[in-house]
């Protein structure tokens, strides 16, 4: 049974999520391949929240690079349908994290908003929207197991 990671965020307000949505490629990848880190922090977070990775998949890599790993793979087409995800697993619930253009539906609508800025870079835009903006996926994921590390970047 999934649990939840409960953080407090601005004006000392605690909120439970029960999901975490993740894009892939230039956020949990470089050119396909799953970055090196990834995988152990994916199987600390599902122990707490149930993961989704929604991606394009640009390289045509994703499923076999997240083979056997406690997350749940959805190969999309636009950034509507990451939106839609969120939707559907409650957006109020739902940490996202992404770096690209198409993350920001998703991001528009998610109860806490990470960009990454990773080797593949981000969108501009994508950063004016997030809560928290970090230089790569390690850093993100860490801070979800770390809740301190949230709490003091997005006090008031």
């Amino acid at each position: 049974m999934t649990q939840a990671i409960n953080l407090e965020l601005r004006g000392g307000e605690t909120k439970s999520f029960t999901d975490l949505v993740l894009d892939y490629t230039g956020t949990l990848s470089l050119d396909g391949t799953l970055l090196s880190g990834v995988a152990q922090r994916l199987e600390r977070l599902a122990k707490n929240v149930r993961i989704t990775v929604l991606t394009a998949d640009t390289f045509g890599k994703a499923k076999d690079q997240l083979a056997g790993l406690p997350v749940d793979l959805h190969v999309i087409e636009t950034g509507q349908d990451k939106a839609q995800m969120v939707k559907n697993l409650g957006a109020e619930r739902v940490i996202a994290i992404g770096n690209g253009r198409n993350d920001m539906p998703m991001m528009a609508i998610a109860g806490l908003k990470i960009a990454v800025i990773g080797p593949e870079g981000a969108s501009a835009e994508l950063l004016l929207v997030a809560d928290v903006v970090v230089s790569n996926i390690l850093d993100a994921m860490d801070l979800l197991t770390n809740p301190l590390r949230l709490k003091a970047t997005l006090r008031d």
